[in-house]
């Protein structure tokens, strides 16, 4: 395993090694000990999320307050574009955002730690997309950075307007989010 430090230190990009022959693939998608030696980082997951979502669908930028999550993140069928967003205020890299393809193809993962809001876009004509999180799913702890936001200025790699979801699009702008000490 591969272990890249981003430009938000925090966030990781990790790449398994993958055994390909003429029969296919395999790889470890995660080993709790080769995580940990690696990244440093003993971390306890409690919890696996899959999605299936078309192209141009826009999940996120979601997270958590109360009950804050950390995710490891990869894409098993398809390609999209991960991003995290730093929403910790005592940060110097409060409100920068990092945004990583994932692919089926490429195996890679994004590790991003509670404190920080998560989102993905699909760029294929369909993703299926799972994560590890460190923290039980709360929805009344949940909250939305706005998408688009201008003080974020995500680059977003859509060739049209997203598909978003209802609570996505009255996401709260950086200025107006309830953030992270």
């Amino acid at each position: 395993m591969k272990v890249e430090i981003t430009a938000i230190p925090d966030v990781l990009l990790i790449t398994p090694r993958v055994f390909a022959d003429a029969r296919g693939f395999f790889y470890e998608s995660y080993n709790r000990q080769a995580f940990v030696e690696k990244t440093g980082l003993d971390i306890n997951f409690v919890q696996d999320n899959h999605s299936r979502s078309q192209k141009n669908v826009l999940r996120g930028l979601h997270y958590q307050i109360g009950q804050p999550q950390g995710k490891l993140v990869r894409a098993l069928v398809g390609t999209i574009q991960d991003v995290a967003v730093d929403l910790r205020r005592d940060s110097p890299t409060f409100g920068k955002a990092v945004s990583y393809i994932l692919s089926a193809e490429n195996y890679q993962q994004l590790w991003i730690p509670a404190g920080f809001a998560h989102g993905f876009a699909v760029l294929s004509d369909v993703a299926e997309v799972a994560y590890k999180a460190t923290n039980y799913y709360a929805p009344s702890e949940e909250r939305c950075l706005l998408w688009d936001d201008p003080d974020v200025a995500i680059a977003w790699q859509l060739d049209q307007p997203p598909m978003l979801s209802p609570k996505d699009v009255i996401g709260k702008s950086l200025k107006e989010a309830e953030l992270f000490v």
